[in-house]
């Protein structure tokens, strides 16, 4: 059996953005059912040198659209730099499905030999295959901001579950 470029890059991000959009609607309910101003949750942070909610968020889409972008050879959508809110966050996970399930399969899955630079934020760049870029650096980065938010909100004392982190039950692709 053979898994597709678009499979391991797509078709893992796009479940797990519905659920940190989930995850955003557990955080809101928390706030609102004890009071707390929903910024105070964005704002915090496992560690002091680590990214806050927020960030990990947003880390998470920038790895989404990046990764996608340089697969299909086309530009990302660009967010602002605004400090955003549950619902901002929550459109801007939606803007990055939608842009994400609206690249062709066929480019995404031709883009697995290819060289793709990846530019990080200093500027510097690195060169990878198209299947390296996602195997080993994307996808894992991925989800450890969509976990680190999770963690976060656990932390916070929002109540959630593994299932929460994991999603309904998908069944198989085919």
């Amino acid at each position: 059996m053979t898994i597709s470029l678009r499979e391991t890059s797509v078709g893992a991000y796009v479940p797990y953005l519905r659920n940190l959009s989930a995850l955003l609607d557990h955080a809101q309910a928390h706030a609102l059912a004890r009071k707390i101003d929903p910024d105070v949750l964005l704002g915090m942070r496992l560690a002091p040198n680590m990214y806050s909610l927020r960030q990990q968020v947003g880390e998470a889409n920038r790895h989404v659209v990046l990764s996608c972008a340089l697969l299909a050879g086309c530009a990302p959508p660009v967010f602002a730099e605004a400090e955003p809110d549950i619902a901002e966050l929550k459109a801007r996970i939606a803007a990055t499905i939608d842009f994400a399930l609206g690249l062709p399969r066929q480019v995404i899955d031709a883009a697995a030999d290819r060289d793709v630079v990846f530019t990080f934020r200093s500027g510097a760049t690195r060169t990878f295959t198209g299947r390296s870029l996602i195997l080993t650096f994307s996808v894992p980065q991925f989800f450890f901001h969509v976990a680190t938010a999770y963690d976060i909100l656990r932390h916070a004392g929002v109540d959630l579950a593994k299932k929460d982190f994991l999603g309904p039950p998908r069944p198989p692709q085919g």
